[in-house]
């Protein structure tokens, strides 16, 4: 734990709602006000463990129990009004009252327009910006009643600015949702005392999503306990005028004195990923968004690259096939490489294009040899600007396991 916020014991007795809190930022900051004695409500769809995400409602439970808060664990879509219903009456019916709600359930997939189906795009705009309007709607008839009512979306900013949706708008556009929930609502429910504010990190937070899209993301990330601690800020807050906030994680913290950070990361040696949807002012001083060097390369780096893609025929198991089936092009410095690795296809690499690309990795070729190196991670790269993807980003993040097999290859 990295906690740099004390507890005062002030959020005791208080009833806080949290959807998706099964993991994750939602049950760091659970964990943060149950050690003031708070009721917890945990309301998320996972029930039974999942060997690849771990953590269920009911793991989260003895966990924020243990450390002295009451729990009320309930299984609940966010997507069926009647689920959502149920779980504030559980709610009421248990603890008496509700005082905080926290919107942080959230659905991602980061993928452009053509290859975003449907079925992807219902599931986000649903969890995202309905079941976060949803809850909210359900939860304010009982918020009216609370001495210090909070509403809490954990999502970003509103920068309406093109590099913000042109990889994923479909994403963007759920998640800039959540947001116009809290610029909407904070003024609606000014007059009844209701603060209604949201909650974003300045850098990547390390969770077991992000394991799971990409490990190597983890040195450049930060613990989820810099949110918990954000948050805990924010609840303790009576002003009436502490609405309509678009937070940030670091900002806010400096401003209750804290100058340190190192505690929260996760190798304070290592340059912090940026997350996505800041401010220009923290990109100041950083490698330009999506700037990409598109200077022609010297004709030894084409032979060095040449020489990498060669290896990738040898390295290139079935196993790394079923995980990626699927063709990719590799843009290095305006070179191209196109790789079929399709699981029911044989193995092909070659600069001729040989079908139209589920993914595109676009970037020059210094950060390219990094990536393949390990000394930046493709997910790092991806959220400085220095590498480009179009089209599935979850293929692509897939790639840094082709890149680990390389590594050892080419020292």
């Amino acid at each position: 734990m990295a906690s740099l916020i004390k507890n005062t014991g002030k959020l005791a007795g208080k009833t806080i709602f949290i959807s998706g809190g099964s993991r994750g930022i939602g049950k760091e900051i659970a964990l943060k006000a149950a050690r003031d004695g708070a009721n917890i409500t945990i309301a998320a769809k996972t029930a039974d463990p999942n060997p690849k995400l771990p953590g269920t409602i009911y793991t989260a439970a003895k966990e924020i129990e243990e450390v002295g808060g009451k729990c009320l664990p309930v299984q609940m879509d966010l997507r069926f009004e009647d689920q959502v219903d149920n779980a504030i009456k559980k709610t009421i019916e248990k603890f008496g009252s509700l005082d905080i709600l926290v919107n942080n359930a959230s659905a991602i997939n980061l993928t452009g327009t053509l290859a975003t189906d449907m079925k992807r795009y219902d599931l986000m705009h649903s969890i995202n910006t309905r079941g976060t309007f949803l809850a909210s709607k359900l939860a304010i008839p009982h918020l009216k009643n609370s001495s210090n009512a909070h509403i809490l979306n954990i999502s970003p900013p509103l920068v309406m600015e093109a590099r913000w949706f042109k990889d994923h708008v479909a994403y963007t556009m759920a998640k800039f949702g959540m947001s116009m929930c809290v610029l909407g609502m904070s003024e609606e429910l000014k007059d009844d005392g209701i603060k209604v504010n949201a909650l974003w990190p300045r850098t990547s937070i390390y969770t077991a999503a992000m394991k799971m899209l990409s490990a190597d993301s983890y040195k450049t990330s930060r613990k989820e306990t810099i949110m918990s601690d954000a948050a805990y800020v924010i609840f303790n807050r009576e002003s009436k005028d502490c609405t309509g906030n678009f937070f940030i994680d670091e900002e806010l913290l400096r401003g209750e004195g804290i100058t340190d950070f190192n505690p929260y990361a996760i190798d304070p040696t290592q340059e912090l990923t940026l997350d996505f949807f800041l401010p220009n002012r923290f990109y100041e001083g950083k490698e330009k968004l999506f700037g990409l060097d598109d200077k022609a390369q010297s004709s030894s780096g084409a032979s060095q690259l040449d020489s990498v893609f060669k290896k990738f025929e040898s390295l290139v198991t079935d196993q790394i096939k079923n995980e990626l089936n699927a063709l990719l092009e590799f843009n290095v410095g305006g070179k191209s490489y196109f790789m079929n690795a399709k699981s029911d296809q044989p193995l092909q690499i070659t600069n001729e294009k040989i079908g139209e690309p589920n993914v595109s990795l676009i970037t020059d070729e210094d950060t390219f040899l990094k990536m393949l190196s390990g000394k930046v991670p493709s997910t790092s790269a991806y959220m400085q600007g220095k590498l480009k993807i179009k089209g599935n980003l979850q293929v692509a993040l897939k790639v840094e396991k082709l890149f680990k097999k390389t590594r050892q290859n080419l020292q």
